[in-house]
């Protein structure tokens, strides 16, 4: 920490000593977050010295000193006052070069006003300040520090720009965004100052770089280009999924045509180009799922004669962008995860959107994740490594929210079929979900999505000699097994139900299950007591599912 020598260097010693000073104390306290033992009065002393040798006319190596001391102060979250005073935070957008005025006829911004990397540190300033403080927060997205950034974005396409003051703009602009003292700095920046359009034009600038010299992402755009996805969902993320601005549609086809690029471009490290799938993934869900149709590009004659890879035809669409979808979901249920609900859930309701509002990414995706049964019916459905083995494996997660996204997804690519569904998944798995909407009375079609009518029967040759012996409820082939009664005497068959009834009252006295009949809307409802599944009557105290056969949509 300073010394009071060190604070008198800071006061009045020349340049090359508060030079050779600060350089201590940063490389000293690099990895230093809190100082407990700082007084407050100290620590406005040091920061008010470091604001006004930053006021004087330093060369920008000793420049660079003040402004890392500044930001290592910066880190710590108690007693800001003197980091968060208008002096400081002025003086800190001035020196970043958004210090943004409006004069009658033209607007200006102090765009590179000096050397790169002073503005570089003096970010790297307010950002820990705006994440650290609310006054912070609160006093840069009021003035024109916001208005500043935004401006700055027009001027992206400068070579001379270095990578880290772009990228540091969009932290700032991120954060600004993002904390709840800033809510309304969205709209301002979307519509008043048009960031919304800039954001697109410097992802679609950055993308265009690349094709050009036909090279992938760096790591740098990648993280540049991360960023801006990020800035953009906190833009969209209170958005009504319906519009019926003209221009607010061309913003959004136009977006979503930059995303489907973004999920099929290259990048050089595999890492980076996952973050990116996932932060595209993420700004897909807050988009009107009407405007999906611009993940698909047509193709037309010549150019399916002309593509090495047939697969990614289909119904006259080009289906990259749905493969490489899918292909995030693949990898996201192969690896590992700590929270399920944080990598899975995102990824599962953009296909479920996907999947529910256009027709050939429906009927594509059924295609890729259930397709006609053939020998694997012999296995359990969540028994294997394909996408329908991993999902139905996870009908049963107890993340409710995983669980229903998945339900959901196949139930829409079943075409809410209810017989197709446990034809794919087993009863036991789907219960839940037909339970949830009401349909364990029903054999057939649940039907709120805008489906055709018309299928074929197409099970496999395969599949038609095994479908007589799959057991419903598991989803799978079995071998015909003796029942379980045979040989007992109709004595010996009333006393095991008796005792299987007494096992059962027991438990639910205990709380452990609680039986249920299914009622006349199709969902469970709990029984006082376990006789009353004894009796009959119109409610069924059983859901025995009906196996369709019909497999093959048209629709």
């Amino acid at each position: 920490m300073m010394s009071e020598a060190d604070v008198q260097v800071l006061q009045s010693g020349t340049e090359a000593d508060l030079d050779a000073m600060l350089k201590r104390f940063n490389a000293a306290n690099d990895r230093v977050f809190a100082f407990p033992d700082l007084k407050p009065d100290f620590k406005e002393k040091c920061v008010n010295g470091l604001l006004a040798r930053l006021e004087q006319n330093l060369t920008p190596g000793t420049c660079v000193a003040c402004l890392q001391a500044f930001r290592i102060f910066s880190r710590e979250k108690s007693h800001m006052e003197s980091l968060t005073s208008e002096r400081a935070l002025r003086l800190l957008i001035k020196i970043a070069g958004i210090e943004y005025y409006a004069m009658e006829r033209t607007e200006n911004v102090t765009i590179q006003n000096g050397n790169q990397d002073v503005m570089i540190e003096a970010q790297k300033c307010l950002c820990n300040l705006i994440f650290n403080s609310s006054v912070a927060q609160v006093f840069c997205s009021r003035v024109t520090c916001v208005d500043g950034v935004v401006q700055r974005l027009k001027t992206y396409g400068d070579p001379d720009l270095k990578f880290e003051v772009k990228f540091f703009d969009m932290r700032i602009l991120f954060l600004l965004t993002a904390l709840p003292s800033c809510v309304d700095t969205r709209p301002r920046i979307r519509y008043e100052l048009h960031g919304f359009t800039y954001l697109m034009e410097v992802l679609d600038l950055t993308l265009r770089a690349c094709e050009e010299v036909s090279r992938p992402l760096s790591d740098q755009e990648v993280d540049l280009c991360s960023e801006i996805l990020k800035i953009l969902f906190n833009l969209t993320v209170a958005l009504e999924k319906k519009s019926a601005d003209e221009e607010e549609d061309a913003h959004f086809m136009r977006l979503v045509s930059i995303l489907r690029d973004l999920l099929l471009c290259r990048a050089a490290s595999k890492e980076k180009k996952h973050d990116l799938k996932s932060h595209t993934v993420n700004l897909l869900i807050n988009i009107p799922a009407d405007f999906y149709e611009e993940l698909l590009t047509p193709l037309n004659e010549s150019d399916v004669c002309g593509i090495e890879n047939k697969d990614i035809e289909f119904d006259g669409r080009n289906m990259e962008a749905i493969i490489a979808l899918l292909d995030f979901l693949q990898l996201r249920l192969e690896t590992p995860m700590k929270s399920l609900k944080e990598k899975l859930a995102p990824i599962l309701h953009c296909m479920v959107e996907a999947s529910r509002h256009n027709r050939s990414i429906r009927k594509f995706c059924r295609i890729k994740v259930l397709p006609p049964l053939r020998g694997e019916v012999r296995r359990l459905p969540e028994e294997g490594n394909s996408l329908r083995n991993r999902l139905c494996k996870l009908l049963t997660s107890p993340v409710t929210e995983v669980k229903d996204l998945v339900a959901h997804f196949l139930f829409i690519l079943c075409k809410e079929n209810v017989g197709r569904m446990v034809k794919y998944t087993g009863y036991g798995n789907c219960s839940g979900l037909l339970a949830q909407l009401g349909l364990l009375k029903m054999n057939e079609t649940y039907s709120k999505g805008d489906y055709s009518s018309d299928s074929e029967d197409s099970d496999t040759e395969e599949y038609s000699e095994l479908k007589g012996k799959v057991n419903p409820v598991t989803g799978r082939w079995e071998e015909d097994k003796p029942s379980p009664l045979e040989g007992m005497s109709e004595e010996q068959k009333e006393y095991e139900a008796e005792e299987l009834i007494k096992v059962m009252d027991k438990l639910q006295r205990q709380g452990i299950i609680e039986p249920c009949r299914v009622g006349e809307d199709g969902k469970p409802r709990p029984v006082g007591h376990i006789l009353e599944l004894l009796e009959t009557g119109g409610a069924s105290s059983s859901a025995g599912p009906s196996h369709a056969s019909s497999d093959t949509e048209t629709g």
